[in-house]
């Protein structure tokens, strides 16, 4: 049975669906967040998932932040830390810490459109499709090994909201399983590129 602590920032909505997915032979150890008022706390404490939260604005600067976050996760013995909506730039030591078991979902085709405001960046930049990524986590913001990647049309019409709504539905189907695949033991790394025994075909489909 494989660990996984998961990391929220608001009312984690990638944390329900990998919570929902009942994935085999893993355990939700616990749901942390950044957050003290993250509605997905109460939604994972509801099911009687260990939660805590930990305001980063009690500490003096971002490392001594992440030092309590990861005492507070390795708790948990974590075989796998997924970053389901965490919203904070993580320290180079932290995310070695637990460089191979730690991925991300982020709402842009990476490698394009890092960080924030992705989808009216997509949108301003006349783009016809636009996705998530999900990726193992590295001291270089968004940039990490690609798990898996999922595709949406940009419609005529869209905005930044109805865009993002459609890529939170690719969002919800993949990353329950990519963590299945890193329980399953399926996921390896060479260089940049993520091998998966897996078919992944289906990752990359058109989801409308």
């Amino acid at each position: 049975m494989k660990n996984i602590v998961i990391l929220i920032s608001g009312r984690g909505s990638n944390m329900q669906a990998v919570v929902e997915a009942d994935i085999p032979g893993a355990r939700i150890a616990a749901v942390l967040s950044n957050n003290p008022d993250a509605a997905g706390l109460a939604w994972a404490a509801e099911r009687g998932i260990a939660t805590t939260a930990l305001n980063h604005r009690d500490f003096a600067d971002r490392d001594a932040f992440d030092s309590a976050m990861a005492e507070l996760i390795d708790q948990h013995q974590p075989d796998l830390v997924v970053l389901a909506g965490f919203m904070r730039i993580l320290t180079p030591a932290f995310c070695a810490r637990y460089a191979g078991r730690m991925i991300n979902i982020h709402p842009s085709l990476l490698p394009a459109f890092p960080g924030l405001h992705t989808h009216q960046r997509a949108l301003d930049e006349g783009c016809r499709v636009a996705g998530c990524t999900i990726h193992f986590v590295t001291a270089v913001l968004d940039d990490g090994p690609i798990i898996a990647q999922g595709v949406v049309p940009v419609l005529d019409g869209d905005n930044a909201d109805t865009l993002a709504a459609r890529v939170l539905t690719a969002e919800h189907r993949l990353l329950p399983q990519a963590v299945a695949d890193f329980v399953a033991g399926k996921l390896s790394v060479s260089g940049k590129r993520v091998q998966n025994p897996r078919s992944v075909a289906a990752d990359a489909q058109l989801l409308v």
